[in-house]
């Protein structure tokens, strides 16, 4: 076992052999680089941080894994302010005064698996719905006539019902409509993500959930999801295949957060190393009532997630940070300046509930219930400029 005390070794070594293409040999994956961890040894490590520990990270130039452990450990917690102050002023340079809006649109809520903290799980009895090519396009209409260009398309996990087949019919549907058409469904084949991109799929949201396999097996007892290694190995496929952007997250409450936020930290790096041509995205779901609830097992507060956003944006300043309508309307209206880049609104987490379907079974709660309207005048009322779209959809998979 890796001694954790130096987290990017592991990842150092492989890059040793990288080719010319910055591209490491095909047979490695980031489970090469996770299993050679230990996570209470982890765990552990962030604990041990002191606060001349976080002074050294906030005095780097370049945070590396070792700061961001400081950064989120328990001795940060008296560093907010300066964290936060920092990680505004990298992420102006970066970015500018802007958030980049976007919208999810649900397409099921049929799903195979049995997730304990879901609303869609087998074991919980609703009504199942799936759209019809003439609901997901009166779903797309009412989001562009809202101003949306980037859409999220979101559905369960139930292949014969929304597999490749049905992803791929809703991307031509409305690739036309917008410029920037995401994912978020099961994980698929480098194959099928193949056929999905040269179709029009731009990025591609997968969350482990956790990072802990013994805890992630309880909440995913059946069903593909089950499977901890095939999800792990998500964001490779997606690599080879030559997806644009990869969103990566970690759901907060399964497990202690801090440890899932280095992993996925972890994990980050390596694909950046690997896949040096996809953009990256980072994205903070904590979780929300639903029907068939789960309390969270390790609770993390507001001041804990501010920290943790701070601490990703010192890491990396070029990742994206986005923050979904999960969190409620005071802590969205603080956050949208201390590191955040994109941000949903009037989200809906059901089939058809923007016009179709408004009153079936959602997902989860959502917090912030304000309109469109209302959260473009909040940004705009800080400074911040609204980016409904920032690109032109005339582009070709980056392997092509």
């Amino acid at each position: 076992m890796k001694n954790s005390s130096n987290p990017y070794s592991s990842i150092n070594s492989t890059s040793q052999s990288l080719t010319t293409k910055g591209q490491m040999p095909t047979t490695e994956t980031f489970q090469h680089v996770f299993d050679t961890y230990n996570w209470d040894d982890t765990l552990a490590s962030i604990f041990e941080k002191t606060e001349d520990d976080v002074r050294a990270a906030l005095a780097s130039e370049k945070c590396d894994l070792e700061d961001f452990k400081a950064l989120i450990s328990p001795a940060g917690k008296s560093f907010i302010e300066q964290m936060a102050q920092k990680s505004r002023q990298l992420t102006r340079k970066r970015f500018g005064n802007t958030i980049q809006m976007y919208a999810p649109m649900y397409l099921s809520n049929e799903c195979q698996n049995i997730c304990t903290y879901c609303g869609f799980s087998l074991t919980n009895k609703i009504p199942r719905r799936t759209l019809t090519d003439a609901e997901i396009i009166k779903e797309a209409e009412f989001l562009k006539a809202k101003g949306y260009d980037h859409i999220l398309l979101v559905t369960g996990e139930a292949n014969k019902t929304v597999g490749t087949d049905y992803i791929n019919n809703a991307i031509k549907l409305i690739r036309s409509r917008f410029s920037n058409v995401t994912i978020e469904v099961q994980p698929l084949d480098q194959d099928e993500y193949e056929l999905l991109i040269k179709n029009g799929l731009y990025a591609v949201l997968v969350y482990q959930e956790t990072y802990h396999r013994d805890e992630y097996k309880k909440h995913h007892p059946k069903g593909k999801k089950s499977n901890f290694d095939y999800r792990l190995d998500t964001p490779d496929r997606l690599g080879k295949a030559g997806v644009h952007k990869i969103g990566l997250g970690a759901l907060f409450g399964l497990e202690d957060w801090r440890a899932d936020s280095f992993f996925t930290a972890l994990h980050l790096r390596y694909l950046q190393k690997r896949y040096w041509k996809t953009k990256y995205s980072i994205s903070f779901p904590r979780l929300r009532p639903h029907t068939g609830g789960l309390d969270p097992k390790v609770e993390m507060t507001d001041p804990d997630l501010v920290q943790l956003i701070c601490a990703f944006r010192l890491l990396d300043e070029d990742v994206e940070l986005s923050i979904s309508t999960r969190e409620s309307q005071i802590f969205r209206d603080n956050i949208v300046n201390l590191g955040v880049t994109s941000m949903s609104a009037e989200s809906k987490t059901n089939p058809g509930g923007y016009a179709v379907e408004p009153q079936s079974l959602e997902q989860f709660e959502i917090s912030d219930e304000r309109s469109t309207e209302a959260i473009a005048q909040m940004l705009k009322a800080q400074g911040i400029e609204v980016v409904w779209k920032d690109w032109e959809n005339n582009w070709e998979p980056i392997n092509s």
